[in-house]
């Protein structure tokens, strides 16, 4: 084969494998690594290049558990390498029924998929008014000797489904109302210029044993937790006003110093889902006869909660009837990016939820301008990923419960096993792209039967087999290959 020159797109580069690309290629990862400027965005901050530059990526089920009064936290070990480069953090909450995970912000936006379950969701955006209250609580108002009633901002019902994006800083809390486990995975962009300090991941919230990326407070590893052992010296940390002086709290609140000094929690060992005693009570949209009357009035209070306030956190991505690519042989993807739900602009993430049939294949693909940090949801399946320069880095069999990264720029390629298989994968752009290698929307599709013929080193009957014999988008139906094995 004739030298490519090293101009030759990186695309270009993974499609044909030419050797003589991946040698300029070399100096090209050598000078840039992992390390990547995403608009103001940088990717690895603090890595080596060296230690950026996989042989082998693996899928990850959680390393540490914290077990709370009304359920468990379990999270993945940021510091691993394919989190550390990506830039991101994860976790996930199991709350059990009346649980409540207790308010907590974040240093960083983050996406919460409900993978299980559905509850209440709120979020406290800093400035917005409280804009839900009752009829007898207006009235209150004129006349301040009647009874009085609680006011807050804006609580949403959350299902299955439901991606739910917050920017970072915004405390938020969920409560679950069912009498089954309502399951939370969490994704957080740590990289994000939204996070000013190093890229650990921090949440700060009012209630003893909040974790970070210092470590986990009153954890202990998945497997001393199965072997119902300790998990080590437990360190002590506390809810963020345990840090001030009583008195001041007092003033602050404008309460008694006795009332202060209980906001500590210095005593209260919990976790960080606590269990209600009496069904949660609060204001919700499906009652509030206000904001049915705002709606039909068309004007908000004000322009702040029209433009910011009450803007649309959340967007379901389980319901077929809003599948983006829907084959009824193989599966279908659906989803959320900036363009269906806006304030991904601001966070620059996005999400896709993907389900394979029975031995269905996704097609082989590049993420153009994002990671793709997978959390497997349902089923079975075997999933490789490639380098740039034609290296596998993985090719395993992956299951509900695992978390998978693939790089900016790596191929990949998705088989579900004889159940199926479901995934969420978070990206690290509102406006996350792929190119496909096969298929009819592929790259493949776009040359010239005689470049594939002479970069392959095969005939133009070879070529046109190539190019024209899957004619399925994006997902594949299973042939007489397509037989998985796990």
């Amino acid at each position: 084969m004739a030298s490519v020159p090293c101009l030759v797109s990186l695309s270009l580069c993974l499609l044909v494998l030419s050797h003589a690309c991946s040698a300029q290629l070399e100096q090209v990862t050598s000078q840039h690594g992992w390390t990547r400027v995403r608009g103001e965005q940088r990717r690895g901050e603090g890595y080596s290049l060296d230690e950026c530059q996989f042989s082998r990526l693996s899928a990850r089920e959680p390393d540490r558990r914290l077990t709370s009064e009304a359920g468990v936290t379990d999270v993945w070990d940021e510091n691993d390498d394919q989190f550390r480069c990506a830039g991101a953090a994860a976790l996930r909450h199991t709350i059990e029924e009346r649980g409540l995970l207790l308010p907590a912000y974040t240093n960083a936006p983050k996406l919460v998929y409900v993978d299980q379950g559905q509850g209440y969701h709120g979020a406290a955006i800093p400035g917005c008014a409280e804009t839900f209250q009752s009829q007898e609580e207006s009235q209150q108002q004129q006349d301040p000797r009647q009874g009085f009633r609680d006011q807050h901002q804006k609580i949403r019902k959350v299902r299955e489904g439901d991606v739910i994006a917050l920017p970072a800083g915004v405390a938020d809390w969920f409560y679950n109302d069912a009498q089954t486990p309502l399951v939370l995975v969490q994704i957080m962009d740590t990289s994000n210029p939204a996070n000013q300090l190093d890229n650990n991941f921090r949440q700060i919230q009012g209630q003893r044993g909040q974790f970070s990326g210092q470590g986990f407070q009153r954890g202990e590893s998945q497997s001393q937790s199965r072997r119902g052992g300790s998990g080590g010296q437990e360190q002590r940390s506390g809810n963020i006003f345990q840090g001030f002086d009583e008195q001041f709290l007092a003033e602050a609140f404008n309460v008694d110093t006795d009332l202060a000094r209980r906001m500590k929690n210095e005593n209260d060992n919990r976790g960080v889902i606590v269990r209600v005693e009496d069904r949660l009570q609060f204001l919700t949209p499906e009652f509030s006869e206000e904001e049915r009357s705002e709606y039909q009035r068309g004007r908000p209070a004000n322009g702040v909660e029209e433009t910011f306030c009450s803007a649309r956190l959340k967007q379901n991505i389980n319901d077929p009837s809003r599948a983006d690519v829907y084959n009824p042989r193989a599966g279908r993807i659906t989803s959320v990016n900036s363009h269906n739900l806006p304030i991904l602009r601001s966070l620059r993430l996005s999400a896709q939820k993907g389900h394979l049939y029975q031995n269905a294949i996704m097609a082989p693909h590049w993420n153009i301008n994002a990671h793709s940090i997978c959390y497997f949801t349902r089923g079975t399946g075997r999933v490789q990923i490639v380098d740039e320069n034609g290296r596998s880095v993985f090719d395993g069999e992956v299951r509900e419960g695992q978390i998978l990264t693939a790089p900016h720029n790596f191929a990949v390629v998705k088989r579900a096993g004889g159940e199926g298989l479901e995934w969420v994968a978070f990206k690290t752009n509102d406006q996350a792209k792929i190119s496909q290698l096969a298929g009819r929307v592929s790259s493949m599709r776009a040359f010239p039967e005689e470049v594939i013929a002479n970069s392959f080193q095969v005939s133009r009957e070879e070529a046109r087999r190539l190019k024209f014999n899957r004619d399925e988008v994006t997902l594949f139906s299973p042939g007489s290959r397509s037989q998985y094995r796990a």
